[in-house]
């Protein structure tokens, strides 16, 4: 009975993305619940994905198309269908009216009707090429308000990062999780199945003002700028200093 009631402690704790988001959309005076719906939307895309990144080598979604997308990468199977299940549940959720995905030539515009007022750049599965070996591969995303009242185009896609309302990422691997930035923090959920809700598992991610350890891709290297270039030198063979009494 102990035991029973502690889990039924945790659940009644457990903080759900869809209350999260809730939540944090009704201390701003001015919030529609747009945003809200947005990011609930994101949320059901990312579980379709994710539930068929795990069913892929059952339902023959591995290997190519024979197409390329918009950076001339070799399109997967599993990249068209996550795209296309990304672009038709944004569509229905009568809040965005511009997408822009990394799999599509020009922007997806929403039709009138079904418009809202945000904008979605996306990848809709990033690091395809890890899909064949079982490598943990996501999803990233960035949403922007339309800032005028006219039909979108697509300069309205052509925003300062520092414009963006909300940005995020999902990573399927051994378990499915959604890390959302927002202006007040950023926090990683975690998909429970047994619920079919993501949780809140970690609250207000920052960066350590110091450490021990950087990683990053060095393959464009040669085309950084030269401070760029010296910064990272620095890091990777400091100067040590003997002092001699």
């Amino acid at each position: 009975m102990a035991n029973e009631s502690k889990i039924n402690k945790l659940d009644a704790d457990m903080i759900t993305l869809t209350r999260y988001v809730t939540e944090r959309g009704r201390q701003i005076k001015e919030a529609t619940g747009e945003l809200t719906q947005l990011l609930n939307a994101i949320c059901t895309a990312v579980k379709a994905i994710g539930t068929n990144v795990r069913r892929a080598g059952l339902i023959n979604l591995y290997g190519v198309t024979g197409s390329s997308n918009t950076t001339g990468d070799e399109q997967k199977k599993l990249d068209v269908l996550s795209n296309t299940l990304f672009v038709n549940i944004l569509k229905h959720s009568f809040t965005t009216c511009l997408m822009v995905s990394e799999e599509d030539e020009k922007t997806v515009e929403v039709d009138t009707c079904q418009q809202g007022k945000y904008i979605v750049t996306f990848d809709p599965l990033d690091g395809s090429s890890n899909i064949d070996c079982l490598v943990s591969i996501g999803t990233i995303f960035g949403i922007y308000k339309k800032q005028h009242d006219g039909p979108p185009s697509d300069k309205d896609a052509l925003q300062s990062g520092r414009s963006m309302v909300a940005a995020g990422y999902a990573l399927y691997g051994s378990a499915t999780v959604i890390v959302l930035a927002t202006c007040s923090s950023v926090d990683t959920f975690m998909l429970d199945p047994n619920v079919g809700e993501f949780i809140l598992t970690e609250r207000n991610m920052k960066i350590k003002k110091k450490g021990k350890i950087f990683s990053l891709n060095e393959g464009y290297a040669k085309y950084w700028d030269p401070a760029m270039t010296e910064y990272i030198e620095r890091k990777k063979f400091p100067k040590v200093c003997f002092y001699t009494a």
